[in-house]
């Protein structure tokens, strides 16, 4: 067996499952794909700085307070009972992954996933401080000077204090940024923001700056189970064998033709570009995460040979194969419809939802008791919910129960905006008017100065024994 694994044509088997990595270095490229990908870039990350810093109404415009179980959302307050909303939304991010992935496979690794999005800026920065590829290589495999120490330091620095900023960042929407801001400048943060801060900025370093590709081949499973989302009819991207092959290196203006030569000049810039370290010319392979630098690297090759635009391309399998391509087909059409359902769903629910809300808690301490003039009472928590960003008084009523008095402390109850109020009231009905110990009713809220804010709860009220025996 160990015989056979020294002759091994690839090499020792155990050295292929543990196998040391070998760092990839992505060449530049410039061209229509690249300037899609960092416009995604500038968009994404712009809206993930800057939108913890927008102001609406005095307040952080988006914030999720864990503490007080309220996510703000511009004019809009989320609280735990729309939770069903987060649920609707998971389920659209699916259907929408889903969707472009049987459409054109993997958009979203290539263009808007975290992993993509804080390497490309890695990159640049890399680029900018070690220099062009072939510089960072021959400086990889040249002693340590001081000059080549300086230079990586700086670029650790750059990286450590740009995670840092991301770190801050990402714990600036849980805490208000401006707050975290001062905490961290007086070094009163808390134990939750201080791991949270370093955790999330260790986790784009190491991600960003060291495992990089690997995130991509090995960690994440959505490159295991794309295959199950793609067809043959699937846009991906495709080197044209039938156009490339067979390869050759060659001078500018000869005729491939007539040396027998496909269009590839195997110069391996695909190769060189790749941010995985794959050849896209050995076909489809899980580790590509669609970013369309081979395409770019190829057709800038084509240009200088002279030659036509696209051996590399976004294209179907079928459409190589000579086969008409079907665009709508009946993954596609499932993905889109359920897509559109919930989408409408929540839109729907969104603009008809109910800002007030309405619990209703009996006292189980007594189930009942008798008041000074005969009459069974109840008591009732009533946890009125008012989110909206406007403070309102509510009036209570109950239905159900004929002659029913409604004991309250005050005249109405006043709730804050986006707050939740406890109020305590008391149900006291003339035995004579019940005729079973147990007897349904509601509760019914409604704002003084706007009848559409309202709300109801339906309720028990409990009696004595003996009123279900006497009838």
């Amino acid at each position: 067996m160990s015989s056979e694994r020294a002759t091994h044509p690839a090499g020792d088997i155990e050295g292929e499952l543990y196998q040391k990595r070998q760092k990839i270095y992505p060449r530049e490229v410039h061209g229509i794909f690249a300037v899609l990908r960092t416009a995604a870039v500038l968009m994404l990350l712009g809206l993930y700085y800057i939108v913890p810093w927008l102001r609406w109404d005095e307040r952080q415009a988006v914030l999720f307070d864990l503490p007080a179980r309220k996510f703000y959302l511009f004019g809009m307050v989320i609280w735990p009972q729309d939770f069903i909303y987060l649920a609707a939304l998971l389920i659209i991010a699916a259907m929408a992954l889903f969707f472009f992935t049987a459409l054109a496979g993997r958009l979203w690794c290539g263009y808007a996933c975290p992993q993509t999005v804080w390497t490309e800026v890695f990159l640049w920065m890399e680029r900018k401080i070690e220099g062009s590829r072939s510089q960072q290589m021959k400086r990889d495999r040249g002693p340590l000077t001081a000059g080549k120490f300086g230079i990586k330091a700086a670029k650790h620095t750059v990286w450590i204090v740009f995670s840092l900023w991301t770190g801050y960042t990402f714990v600036g929407y849980f805490t208000p940024i401006i707050e975290l801001g001062d905490k961290i400048l007086t070094l009163d943060t808390g134990p939750w923001e201080t791991f949270w801060v370093l955790f999330y900025a260790l986790a784009t370093y190491g991600n960003a700056g060291w495992l990089r590709e690997q995130v991509c081949i090995y960690m994440c499973p959505y490159a295991r189970f794309q295959s199950a989302m793609v067809d043959a009819n699937t846009l991906v991207i495709s080197y044209d064998t039938a156009r490339g092959e067979p390869r050759g290196a060659r001078r500018k203006g000869i005729d491939p033709a007539a040396k027998g030569l496909g269009d590839c000049i195997d110069c391996s810039i695909c190769v060189q570009v790749c941010p995985t370290g794959i050849d896209i010319r050995d076909g489809l392979q899980y580790q590509c995460i669609g970013c369309a630098a081979c395409i770019d690297a190829c057709d800038d090759v084509m240009d200088k040979m002279n030659y036509p635009k696209g051996l590399i391309r976004y294209t179907t399998q079928n459409a190589l194969a000579g086969v008409a391509t079907r665009i709508l087909r009946p993954r596609v059409l499932v993905y889109g419809a359920i897509l559109v359902a919930a989408l409408v769903a929540v839109l729907f629910g969104l603009v008809n939802r109910d800002p007030v809300g309405l619990d209703v808690i009996r006292d189980r301490n007594a189930l009942y008791r008798e008041t000074s003039d005969g009459w069974i009472e109840n008591v009732y928590t009533l946890k009125i919910l008012n989110m909206d960003e406007t403070p309102r008084i509510f009036d209570v009523e109950i239905e159900g129960i004929d002659d029913a008095r409604l004991v309250e402390d005050g005249d109405g109850v006043e709730v804050g905006a986006g707050s939740v109020v406890s109020y305590v009231v008391r149900v006291q009905v003339d035995p004579d008017e019940l005729e079973r110990q147990s007897t349904d009713f509601r509760f019914e809220i409604e704002a003084r100065d706007d009848a559409t804010r309202s709300a109801e709860e339906s309720a028990r009220f409990v009696g004595p024994r003996w009123l279900g025996e006497r009838r």
